[in-house]
């Protein structure tokens, strides 16, 4: 009965939103005929004029469909351009009901977002009447990955000499604690393969600084240049997770201890956390934090629970403020069906942290995105 109530809540969901873009192209089309009207002639041939040329520019006389569709091919840096062609093409190119298109199209194909990047709710909860006033042309460059890559690779040219002398300097590796539940529900193992990976080598020797049975740290190389520690934290011992996995049941999480009633944003009341004097002694040791979190779209997920305890792992009371913290989209083969990241972001309320974060879409598998994550906060960290 559950699992027939929730498939038929997911077709209901799935029909609001084919409707909502139905609507939407359809308001699109419309504007864009509205465009062609006032910057066009639509009407009978007016005589040619000496300045210019008799014919009108192939584009032009496309029609609306087929110019959506060819609009709906370009990149964001293409559209842009194509807006300095004329006037008709500046007004098209601005109009906030292709954005809005754009976003709602390409959000859930997005791999990462980040804290500077993560695009408002109401962005795409507002009707299609409500919009005059969002930018959503504005919202959708500065989320999608392709204008963040171009952001991240235009540094200021004293970066280079900031970097050798960070090299001149001997520093302690990085040290990461990793947690969440991603580490131990995946059918795959997201540290047995790390462990095998050949970009993320892990150094001889048996893993040190074991914590009452809770994780160990073990130190890897980074496209064996780059030195970090990562101290996983997990909720149970292997025992219990493994009769947890065979019952399909959760195991108490062992990390966190309730404090009392805590309001979560966008309504609803959960227990708030603290953590264990263990972990609470690795907090204020660590450089930043790693979250696994599951993103497999096949399993309930409990997102309030889990916001409280990255709120309570982050806790700027247990270490220096503003330490990076990684949240990596883990599913267990790249074939699996996922929560967007940026939903998966909005899910967990990222927003309401005070430090730096990025959500990483990654599969255990082959570890796709978590060495792209590992380079990210390796890079907050300064030590790229």
């Amino acid at each position: 009965m559950a699992s027939a109530w929730a498939a038929g809540s997911e077709w209901s969901r799935s029909r609001s939103r084919s409707r909502s873009r139905s609507g939407l192209d359809k308001a699109l089309r419309a504007g864009i005929s509205q465009l062609r009207q006032r910057y066009l002639w639509t009407g009978p041939a007016p005589p040619p004029s000496p300045y210019q040329s008799p014919h009108p520019p192939p584009l032009h006389s496309l029609p609306v469909e087929v110019q959506l569709h060819i609009l709906s091919l370009l990149s964001p840096r293409d559209l842009c351009q194509l807006g300095s062609v004329d006037r008709y093409w500046n007004a098209v190119v601005r109009d906030p009901l292709l954005w809005r298109y754009f976003l709602q199209r390409d959000l859930p194909l997005w791999k990462s977002v980040d804290h500077l990047s993560l695009p408002d709710t109401a962005l795409l909860s507002k009707s299609l009447t409500e919009n005059a006033e969002l930018d959503y042309m504005a919202a959708y460059l500065r989320s999608c990955p392709e204008s963040r890559k171009q952001w991240k690779s235009s540094h200021p040219v004293y970066s280079s000499v900031t970097s050798f002398l960070y090299s001149l300097v001997s520093q302690a590796e990085p040290r990461l604690a990793m947690f969440g539940p991603g580490l131990e529900q995946l059918d795959t193992s997201l540290v047995t393969k790390m462990m095998n990976s050949p970009r993320l080598l892990p150094l001889a020797g048996l893993p040190q600084r074991q914590i009452d049975g809770i994780g160990s740290g073990i130190s890897f190389f980074f496209n064996r240049e780059h030195q970090f520690n990562i101290l996983t934290l997990y909720s149970t011992t292997w025992k219990e997770r493994e009769c947890a996995r065979m019952e399909e049941s959760a195991a108490m999480n062992k990390l966190f201890v309730p404090q009392g009633v805590a309001e979560v944003d966008g309504g609803g009341l959960g227990a708030s956390y603290s953590v264990i004097p263990q972990v609470e002694q690795v907090c204020r040791l660590v450089d930043g934090f790693i979250y696994v979190a599951n993103a497999e779209a096949s399993r309930k997920h409990d997102r309030k629970e889990e916001c409280l305890q990255i709120q309570a792992m982050v806790n700027r009371a247990l270490g220096p403020a503003g330490r990076p913290l990684l949240v990596l989209s883990c599913v267990s083969h790249p074939d699996m069906k996922r929560v967007p990241c940026v939903h998966l972001s909005h899910h967990l309320q990222l927003s309401l942290l005070d430090v730096p974060w990025l959500t990483q879409d990654s599969d255990a598998e082959t570890l796709a995105g978590f060495l792209e994550g590992i380079e990210w906060i390796l890079r907050e960290l300064g030590r790229l």
